[in-house]
């Protein structure tokens, strides 16, 4: 199954695999090794901060569905192991929106005591991620930006009619 931006899946199957494409998003990939269980998030923003003011209700809420799915299906919330993916910087010159987004899963982590046994953040390419939840095995694949067509150095010739543009 693929999920997308602010989704999340969960699975007891042997042979499910959750499937992702990340780019400034950050996924955490969670699964109890006892109880063979797991599942995947995908989280576009995990921290928004605005003037003097942080929340992290969104980032808090995409790992709380998740937990709470695992537990559903069987697993220990004290036996959880983590990986996390994603948080690069897509567009140079733009806020760094997906290191806050690594930090806060890694804080996250840490403050549940959940260890993460992996990670792939940042840089500036987009990860392709198929996560094997009753293994917890994941496949990380990079996926490097296509190359941008050239820009015409001579504008396209329009009709100068009366100056009005009609919508």
């Amino acid at each position: 199954m693929t999920i997308t931006q602010g989704e999340f899946a969960a699975s007891d199957h042997p042979d499910c695999v959750i499937s992702t494409i990340l780019g400034s998003c950050v996924s955490t990939c969670l699964w109890d090794p006892d109880r063979r269980v797991g599942g995947m998030n995908h989280v576009l923003v995990a921290r928004s901060e605005s003037g003097p003011t942080r929340s992290d209700a969104a980032g808090v809420n995409a790992m709380e569905l998740l937990i709470n799915a695992l537990v559903r299906l069987g697993g220990d919330r004290r036996n959880l192991r983590a990986k996390v993916f994603g948080g690069a910087k897509m567009i140079s010159g733009l806020s760094d929106i997906g290191h806050l987004n690594g930090l806060f899963m890694l804080e996250f982590l840490e403050s549940e005591g959940i260890p993460c046994l992996g990670q792939s953040l940042g840089g500036t390419s987009a990860r392709q991620i198929r996560f094997f939840p009753a293994e917890g095995r994941a496949l990380l694949k990079s996926v490097t930006q296509a190359a941008v067509a050239p820009v015409p150095t001579k504008p396209a010739e329009t009709d100068a009619g009366n100056g009005v543009e009609l919508f």
